[in-house]
């Protein structure tokens, strides 16, 4: 059972790729230009240089596809936050249809943001969809971590799974990259941002991939679980 579980999951996450891909990018590949990464909005709420920041770094599932930005993760997470008294404030940074290598175009622009403190970095599954080189997607990703880490900027590391449709060998190659990297850099890690939210149809919009509002509070739940512990102490 586990490992039917693993394969629909995994498949999941492919399909997810997929449609992100189709139907929020249209043409964007990774011959886009880091201008047109940059005109997209990345923050919510508007920036205060005087608090601490928190970076959500990703693709579709960080930027809220088909959702409003109050619905968004780093939206309800910024909430979060504030319920339990974390003085702390969300760049939403996420951008649809989004490669390792688009990420690693723009994240020098993203860390620039003044006093971040912690990155929540959020990408692969598009790399799975193109069949792209895990080798060279763990390249991307590393220099992604060691530029936040050059910044003295914190990395939570969201994992992603290959389905075996990819073959044994890719698959597990992929699958390495993200505990690889985790355990190199001694990176919080969390395995499966859709834990408890994937192929509940509940929990997802109509294209069974996305999650629904319902779906992306509990993800956030799962981000927040894997956060909390790199947090500063909360404000008086």
């Amino acid at each position: 059972m586990a490992r039917k579980l693993l394969i629909q999951i995994s498949s999941a996450l492919l399909l997810a790729a997929a449609f992100t891909l189709q139907s929020a990018c249209g043409s964007q590949n990774n011959a886009a230009t880091p201008d047109d990464r940059l005109n997209k909005p990345l923050a919510t709420p508007k920036t205060d240089e005087n608090r601490p920041k928190i970076i959500a770094f990703g693709d579709s599932l960080t930027a809220g596809f088909g959702l409003t930005e109050k619905e968004s993760y780093p939206n309800l997470l910024q909430q979060m936050l504030q319920q339990d008294g974390y003085d702390y404030e969300v760049i939403n940074a996420g951008v649809s249809g989004d490669t390792s290598l688009g990420g690693l175009e723009r994240v020098d622009w993203v860390l620039a943001a003044p006093n971040v403190r912690i990155m929540i970095l959020e990408l692969g599954a598009n790399d799975l969809l193109r069949g792209g080189p895990p080798a060279k997607m763990r390249e991307n990703l590393e220099t992604i971590i060691q530029k936040a880490k050059a910044k003295n900027v914190r990395v939570l590391l969201c994992g992603m799974i290959a389905p075996p449709t990819m073959g044994s060998d890719y698959q597990r190659e992929f699958n390495a990259v993200f505990p690889d990297l985790a355990a190199k850099y001694k990176l919080t890690y969390l395995p499966f941002l859709l834990e408890n939210v994937a192929l509940n149809k509940d929990l997802n919009q109509a294209d069974g991939i996305h999650p629904n509002a319902e779906g992306e509070k509990i993800m956030t739940a799962n981000v927040y679980a894997a956060l909390k512990p790199m947090l500063a102490a909360k404000v008086p």
